[in-house]
């Protein structure tokens, strides 16, 4: 195998070839097809796991190699040049330069070319291959430019646009819902105790009665499901169906979570969205973190559920965002925004990692908790388990604090259990549930994507519920 280094070229051996990437932590591979003013023509020409087909360009993993397939006679005409790049996925180191080695091996015509970038420091994505033509001759040149902003910067370079649209504003005559009785940030008026009522006056024993059921018109049994309390509530929009399923009086669209659907009744349509936008499809794939969507269309009434796990409706007023970890994210109003934003020196400790979910705008939604929460007003120096605190307001600003001394008790594994805590300081709110489980528990995963049931945690995760 002859090796090549940075800058140098080759005349492709082959009008089909095959690079092989191998490296020492996780990367994603991926083909960026180019033009001769080195931009792309539209997001379809970067080929990666998600989007693995394209004109005359492949993508395939096996195992521990990611495989990029070029057939410059199948390439489109305008096609000049194909990049191939490599960045970390999240889950291992978050540079180059503790991420071990990175190797590029192009093979094809009985020949082997081999490419190893080095110098790398900050950079979390490189481009390791250019395949390009040059006066109807193609060729192969070893490249090694680095991106300390990633996956997103690299792909920013060759002009594909990773930020999403704005949500559209609301329609006409139909104003957000924020009529909930859980308003974002919730208000800190008192709850009103009820009054104990005067002791009632002895009364004559009666005998024991039967237990009274009901029964639905046409159903030839009784029952205490047939109770009103079981019955389905009424209203349009995303409402509380008991207190661990909401139901969608819909008439439009609303955002679930995918798989979430448990009934529905009516016309309704379902369509995979994956993580909701190609900028947040970039973002997920660097982070993890982000909602697996579905978009569900129609006029009936929609049942959704997740684990059996509690449900709390909070609406957006559009004064203050809402940072949630993804895994608890129900449904929302497509009224709302969302974006994958770092918590702040919260390191890989929070609820959801590196990551989370920050919703804006106005509108509801509805999120899960594993138990029953207790929301806190940060009006003080406040402080929560990373794995118990599931959403607070976006404009706290997050820390974490050490709690364990470092001494030779430290040093022999002993722990008091709350080495770490997350702090809060300024003015909002912080719900946080009963339980120091990740979200779906130890055998469910915790970020976005697929991630759920791998056992991946929260940084894991792929694009689009991979």
């Amino acid at each position: 195998m002859l090796t090549l280094s940075a800058g140098e070229n080759r005349p492709l051996p082959s009008s089909a070839v095959t690079v092989s990437v191998r490296s020492a932590s996780p990367v994603n591979t991926s083909a960026i097809l180019l033009t001769d003013a080195g931009r792309v023509r539209s997001d379809a020409d970067l080929i990666f796991y998600n989007q693995p087909t394209g004109p005359g360009v492949g993508y395939r993993s096996s195992g521990a190699v990611d495989i990029v397939t070029v057939d410059t006679a199948a390439l489109p005409h305008d096609i000049t040049t194909v990049v191939v790049a490599a960045s970390l996925d999240g889950t291992g180191p978050s540079t180059f330069a503790t991420a071990g080695t990175l190797t590029a091996t192009l093979s094809g015509g009985g020949e082997e070319l081999g490419f190893t970038p080095t110098g790398l420091t900050s950079e979390a994505a490189v481009v390791c291959l250019e395949i390009y033509r040059r006066n109807d001759t193609w060729k192969v040149r070893a490249v090694g430019q680095g991106y300390d902003s990633g996956l997103a910067g690299l792909v920013s370079a060759f002009g594909i646009d990773v930020e999403d649209d704005p949500a559209p504003p609301p329609p006409p005559g139909h104003p957000p819902r924020v009529s909930d009785p859980q308003p974002w940030p919730p208000t800190n008026t008192p709850v009103p105790q009820p009054q104990s009522p005067p002791p009632a006056s002895p009364s004559p024993a009666t005998p024991p009665q039967p237990p009274v059921t009901t029964q639905p018109t046409g159903v030839p049994m009784h029952s205490d499901l047939f109770a009103p309390s079981h019955a389905e509530v009424n209203g349009q929009g995303i409402q509380k169906q008991g207190s661990k399923m909401c139901r969608v009086g819909l008439s439009g669209e609303v955002m679930a979570r995918t798989g979430s659907m448990v009934a529905y009744q009516g016309d309704l349509h379902f369509e995979a969205l994956g993580s909701g936008g190609f900028g947040r499809m970039m973002r997920q794939a660097m982070t993890g973190e982000g909602v697996p969507l579905m978009k569900v269309t129609g006029r009936g009434d929609l049942f959704l559920a997740n684990a059996a796990s509690d449900v709390h409706l909070i609406d957006l007023d559009g004064t203050d965002g809402l940072t949630i970890n993804g895994a608890n994210v129900l449904a929302f109003d497509s009224t709302l925004r969302y974006d994958i934003q770092r918590v702040q020196g919260a390191g890989a400790m929070s609820n959801a990692g590196l990551f989370n979910c920050v919703f804006t705008g106005r509108g509801r939604i509805a999120i899960t908790t594993d138990g029953t929460p207790v929301v806190l007003n940060v009006d003080a120096a406040t402080y929560a388990d990373p794995q118990a605190a599931v959403a607070w307001s976006s404009s706290l600003r997050t820390s974490v604090k050490s709690n364990d001394s470092f001494n030779l008790g430290t040093l022999m594994g002993r722990s008091t259990g709350e080495r770490f805590t997350l702090a809060f300081s300024g003015q909002g709110f912080v719900v946080v549930q009963p339980s120091e489980l990740p979200p779906g528990g130890f055998i469910g995963g915790t970020g976005g994507g697929g991630a759920a049931g791998s056992g991946a945690g929260g940084v894991l995760g792929g694009i689009l519920g991979r």
